[in-house]
């Protein structure tokens, strides 16, 4: 199990906000199973509510955490998007930004629950994709607050300005 805790981008602070961090687990069978936990005052941020879980585009444009797979050498990548409505999206890329278009993939397993000042959102996917048990993985998150302003948080920000498709940002190695 690896842990690891995101930060926000230094333009985009979130006041409500007092930490968000993750786990993962490379589990049996090709699959990666994320546990987000944010820790802060819930009432001031938009958190989508429960829903039964549907495959959309665009989850970034609200609060939503997010997976960068990669394989350990090239450039090619994987999305994956985790609302706490437990909608999902799964992208393919080629390169950086060059999207294939959307990854057919099974849904995932998405769990949340509410406990006073904590969200926390897990998710367990398929990525049996990689040529071997290895990759780079990048850890993400969009929060946006009562007010409509979005915060993203990541492992680092390399650019100039929130980029979560930076290679750079695909920091942690597993398998």
């Amino acid at each position: 199990m690896i842990r690891a805790t995101l930060v926000p981008f230094a333009t985009t602070p979130c006041e409500a906000v007092r930490s968000l961090s993750a786990t993962v687990t490379l589990l049996a069978g090709g699959k990666l199973r994320l546990h987000y936990t944010l820790d802060g005052r819930l009432a001031d941020l938009r958190i989508p509510p429960e829903t039964t879980p549907e495959r959309r585009n665009e989850l970034w444009k609200h609060t939503c955490f997010e997976a960068f797979v990669a394989p350990a050498e090239g450039s090619a990548y994987r999305e994956f998007n985790f609302a706490p409505s437990r909608d999902w999206a799964a992208y393919d890329f080629t390169d950086y930004r060059v999207n294939r278009g959307a990854l057919p993939a099974t849904a995932p397993s998405i769990a949340v629950s509410r406990d006073g000042d904590r969200l926390e959102v897990e998710a367990e996917f398929d990525i049996d994709f990689l040529p071997q048990a290895a990759g780079r993985l990048g850890l993400t998150a969009v929060i946006e607050t009562r007010d409509g302003e979005l915060s993203y948080w990541a492992l680092a920000h390399p650019a100039a300005r929130p980029d979560f498709h930076h290679a750079a940002g695909f920091m942690l190695s597993f398998g």
